[in-house]
This record gives structure tokens, sequence and C-alpha cells, in this order.
């Protein structure tokens, strides 16, 4: 199993999720979150003072795949993500050693 963290741009997210919804993908978890890389802000002015924004709104989307789903999950997301300019987001893969549904005790694949 693979658990996938991609961190877009806040207004991508309902057409990511639409994407992998229409590969297959059954659940996934969304947070808000804040960050820079070469994108590195912008500046605001704000009652005639300029200050800067270093830390730029993002989602973060966490999915966990089989094995096999790996590649197109992650096609899927930077299809749908991509916007040709600086600060589309980062893609992030980590090997998942166990998985536990609450409910039923199911573990591993059969939790997915």
């Amino acid at each position: 199993m693979k658990r996938i963290e991609a961190v877009i741009r806040h207004f991508k997210l309902e057409e990511v999720k639409d994407a992998l919804t229409a590969v297959g993908i059954q659940g996934m978890t969304v947070s808000e979150v804040r960050g820079f890389g070469r994108q590195k802000g912008h500046k605001e002015q704000y009652r005639g003072a300029e200050y800067t924004v270093d830390f730029l709104p993002k989602a973060k989307i966490e999915v966990v795949v089989s094995d096999d789903q790996e590649k197109q999950v992650i096609e899927t997301i930077v299809k749908s993500a991509r916007t040709g300019q600086i600060g589309d987001g980062k893609i992030f893969v980590t090997d998942m050693e166990e998985m536990v549904r609450i409910r039923t005790g199911e573990s591993g694949a059969d939790a997915l």
C-alpha cells in the first residue's frame, strides 16, 4: 500500500477530488495548510503599509491506495492540479506498512 500526499492550490481541490473519484478512489482526507516553496509568497498592502505574506494557503489531500493504483492516482492528481505556474504543489509518496479499519478491525488491503 502507498500513502499519497498532494499539496495543491486550494482552488483546484474540487477538480482533483472529482478526478480521483472518477478513477475509483473512495476516500481521502483533506486539510487546509499554509506554506511556501519557490513561489516565496507575495507582498500586500493594508492601510497603506506594505507587508509580505510568506505562507500561502494550500490544500493537502491524503489518500492510501494499493500499489497497483499508485501511478494512476499520481497521474490523475498531476493532470487535474496543474496550471503550469510556480506554486502548483508537490506530491509525496510513502510506503504504508499497516492500516486498520477501526469499525471492523480489518487490516492491510482489506481495510482500504
